[in-house]
């Protein structure tokens, strides 16, 4: 998989906590993705869990990127309904949001806004609200994250189909 980063045109990336109820959503639509759909060759689909930050950092550092990088992550913006899926541009990520955004700190988003700016990738930002994320460990999705699930894996098809 790690030689696959640097040899795919698109890379979708789910990131959050699977033991944390509905932070898992990134990892949920990554499974569902790759056990539900023919992904064309030249994507990969790869659940990161909370430690993308190494990956986009190498990723910035390589002579050879993908076109295209798809993130999938769940977030808490209190005006969306749980199950609503959304994007969020890279400079549209509010600063109140930042260290509460599940890719984890600062440092990533940065990350982000380095290859979409100065390496010319395509970056899109897939996000489902929250129901709940508990404080202590609890697996599972909440019903409406279940239901995103597949409304985020019919549009990340639509997003890849003019890349390829």
């Amino acid at each position: 998989m790690i030689s696959d980063l640097f040899e795919k045109k698109i890379l979708i990336f789910g990131c959050g906590n699977i033991l944390l109820g509905d932070d898992g959503f990134g990892p949920a639509v990554i499974k569902h993705l790759n056990e539900n759909y023919s992904l064309p060759q030249d994507v990969l689909a790869v659940d990161m869990g909370t430690s993308i930050r190494d990956t986009l950092f190498d990723l910035t550092l390589s002579q050879k990127r993908p076109e295209s990088i798809i993130i999938v992550d769940a977030v808490d913006f209190p005006e969306k309904k749980p199950g609503e899926v959304f994007e969020i541009p890279v400079e549209k990520i509010p600063a109140k949001k930042i260290a509460d955004f599940s890719l984890h700190q600062f440092p990533t988003v940065n990350l982000l806004a380095d290859l979409k700016e100065h390496c010319h990738l395509n970056i899109t930002i897939l996000v489902a609200q929250i129901k709940n994320i508990p404080d202590e460990i609890k697996p599972g999705l909440s019903k409406p994250l279940q239901l995103a699930v597949v409304e985020a894996c019919e549009r990340m098809m639509q997003f890849i189909s003019p890349f390829l």
